[in-house]
């Protein structure tokens, strides 16, 4: 059944509108000021204190600039931290161009896997055309960031700083994706005709090739560095020739990934499972992507015993809602857009993330809660967009922000139930691509 517009009914709808008078003036103020200014709720201000009762000791924050490198930044942030406070130096930073080099050789490695294994499939297929448009992006998970950590070590910013195309992405992300495509054509043909070695020998050449735009774009990851810094005490340290991976066993070697759980919160799936998302595996071999989904008083309660225990939390949200960068505040009613346009936009959590209003599009680090007898009022947000955000680069978010757009957060399976703990282990629910927790 289909509606067709009249005159009529338009004429009834200017007449509503202009029956009432505040329209005009809203109006005016919407069209002058811009939706988020006309409905900006300036008293949310009173409520995020900025003051916490759990905080850990953080001063510097990491910029990833134009990049969607968010969650390797996140992961490197909870690393920092427990390293600077090993070892007094709490502003030390670890190399996000050096995981970000990994990860490009990794994921078109696996991109390439994928793309035979599904060769047989028209390229129209729903799985082969996921694959191709994601193609050389950045963005990720917590797990794509611990399985490069784990196989590849950490060095020092110093040891590899950033480059104009770390931290600007959009160019060699371009490139890299046209590459990717146009092997992922080859690829399958030679894959269809049954020529298995031509196809082990093409995956080789590809990858060198992607090797070698990689290392032009980002510069060679370093072999071997010095470990050089002055702590907090003014006391100098040097160990010298570390690779990657002996600095991370050596002054990391407490911090083993298994012992982390990825507690989802996604009320469009079932709780108690335990899902995976291979479309997003980043390293063959490697951690899988795993996603405990459980109801939201499971997140607050791990992330708030992690915090006064020390340690950050890894975060996933959806930041471009109800927020504002200038303060860093993030609060389900920073924007009035219900009152401004006189209409009912709101929606359950449920809701928006099977339409596609909300998804996971950001990562950061809780480094701080505010407490009054056991209620939690607000949290002390560490953002990866440098220091003219928030204050100083920290956000403020209160609570019902934290229910209401916050996806995940990862924790140590020593902060979970027996049954959780259990869940955690698997069976693991595989699900497709373009599934809305992907």
């Amino acid at each position: 059944m289909t509606h067709q517009l009249s005159s009529e009914e338009l004429a009834k709808f200017s007449a509503a509108f202009n029956k009432n008078p505040q329209n005009q003036v809203i109006a005016r103020a919407a069209q002058n000021k811009g939706i988020l200014e006309a409905s900006y709720n300036d008293r949310v201000q009173a409520d995020l204190t900025q003051v916490f009762s759990t905080e850990l000791d953080t001063q510097n924050v990491t910029d990833q600039k134009k990049s969607g490198r968010c969650w390797e930044f996140a992961t490197l942030n909870i690393l920092r931290h427990i390293f600077g406070k090993k070892y007094h130096v709490k502003n030390f930073t670890f190399s996000q161009a050096y995981n970000f080099f990994w990860d490009k050789i990794e994921r078109a490695n696996i991109f390439y896997d994928n793309i035979i294994a599904t060769a047989d499939r028209p390229i129209k297929d729903r799985e082969v055309q996921a694959y191709l448009e994601e193609a050389g992006e950045d963005g990720g998970q917590f797990h794509m960031a611990a399985a490069l950590i784990a196989k590849y070590g950490v060095v020092p910013t110093y040891a590899m700083p950033e480059t104009f195309n770390t931290n600007n992405t959009d160019g060699f992300a371009t490139a890299l994706g046209d590459k990717l495509k146009k092997d992922a054509l080859v690829l399958r043909q030679l894959k269809q005709d049954g020529k298995d070695a031509e196809l082990e020998q093409a995956h080789k050449t590809f990858l060198n090739e992607v090797y070698q735009m990689t290392a032009i774009a980002v510069g060679e990851p370093p072999k071997k560095f010095d470990l050089e810094y002055r702590d907090d005490d003014k006391k100098y340290h040097l160990d010298k020739d570390l690779t990657p991976l002996a600095f991370l066993h050596k002054y990391l070697g407490e911090v083993d990934f298994n012992d982390y759980v990825v507690l989802e919160n996604a009320p469009d799936h079932e709780y108690g499972k335990l899902y995976g998302l291979p479309f997003e595996d980043n390293v063959e071999g490697s951690y899988r992507i795993k996603l405990l989904n459980v109801p939201m008083e499971y997140l607050e309660t791990a992330a708030v015993s992690q915090l006064k225990d020390g340690e950050a939390v890894w975060f996933g949200n959806d930041v471009g809602q109800q927020s504002e960068n200038k303060t860093g505040y993030l609060d389900t009613e920073l924007y009035q857009l219900n009152d401004l346009f006189g209409v009912n936009l709101s929606m359950s959590k449920a809701d928006r993330w099977r339409t596609g209003v909300s998804c996971s599009t950001h990562a950061m680090a809780l480094v701080g809660v505010d407490e009054d007898n056991g209620e939690i009022r607000q949290w002390k947000v560490e953002n990866s967009w440098g220091s003219k955000y928030g204050k100083n680069g920290f956000f403020t978010m209160n609570n019902d922000w934290f229910k209401e757009y916050v996806d995940s957060v990862v924790v140590h399976k020593k902060y979970l139930t027996k049954e959780l703990v259990a869940l955690a282990e698997g069976p693991i629910i595989d699900l497709p691509a373009w599934d809305t927790l992907a």
